[in-house]
């Protein structure tokens, strides 16, 4: 019995809108079809036509994996990871057991406002890195200003993503009571007073919290009026990309 009780609770702890999609693959097809009207990598800002990267749109220099470089992924900002290892389920049995078994989880993964169109080579390589500030010179890709510092475990954004970044981490640590440690809550809330909200992300935003039935708070609330009638996340079929 207590386990049943301690399932509804997660259950209604992180109320489920009826298009949210239920799980990290239903989210992606979901992606698909919001980002298609501004299809650009979150980074490094290089165009994309379906799952092929533009490298040259935006003179990005592939570091180590061409294959990925040119292949468009979906990127959590707040890494499965790092939601993961602060949940039991990861400790029996992984990621697959989260998944499978812990309600808030398998929402964190799936929730829209965590994710963002990533050149594969580029997510590889932060890994599951929290986002900080480095010394580094940005020279590693070419034109797109990403620093990842493997021996740090760091990855530091572009100026353009920082405050967006920033806003997505406070939302998760909110949204699902992620612990974040006191370094990384100064750096993005610095973040978040340093760089504004930008026009892009109020469109992301409302095109995605329409969807998720809720806007991130650190970026402002949505106009329900202007949510299409969406398909079901369970739709597999995909208008773009």
């Amino acid at each position: 019995m207590p386990r049943l009780i301690a399932l509804f609770c997660l259950l209604f702890a992180v109320p489920v809108h009826a298009d949210a999609p239920q799980n990290f693959a239903a989210a992606k097809k979901i992606a698909w079809r919001l980002y298609a009207e501004r299809p650009s990598t979150f980074y490094c800002g290089c165009a994309y036509n379906g799952k092929q990267v533009d490298l040259a749109s935006c003179g990005y220099k592939v570091r180590k994996q061409p294959r990925r470089a040119q292949r468009l992924e979906w990127e959590h900002v707040v890494p499965a990871w790092v939601i993961g290892h602060q949940r039991q389920c990861w400790q029996h049995g992984g990621r697959q057991n989260c998944t499978r078994n812990d309600p808030l989880f398998k929402a964190a993964e799936a929730d829209l406002h965590n994710l963002v169109p990533s050149i594969g080579e580029v997510n590889g390589d932060r890994s599951n890195y929290a986002l900080g500030m480095l010394g580094d010179k940005p020279q590693q890709y070419g034109a797109c200003p990403m620093v990842v510092n493997f021996k740090q475990k760091t990855a530091m954004p572009p100026e353009p993503a920082r405050g967006a970044s920033a806003r997505i981490y406070l939302y998760m640590a909110d949204h699902y009571q992620l612990r974040l440690s006191k370094l990384d809550r100064r750096t993005y809330e610095a973040w978040h007073r340093q760089y504004p909200i930008s026009e892009w992300e109020r469109w992301r935003n409302q095109k995605v919290g329409c969807v998720m039935g809720h806007g991130n708070p650190y970026i402002g609330t949505i106009d329900q009026g202007r949510c299409p009638a969406l398909r079901r996340a369970g739709d597999t079929r995909r208008t773009s990309g």
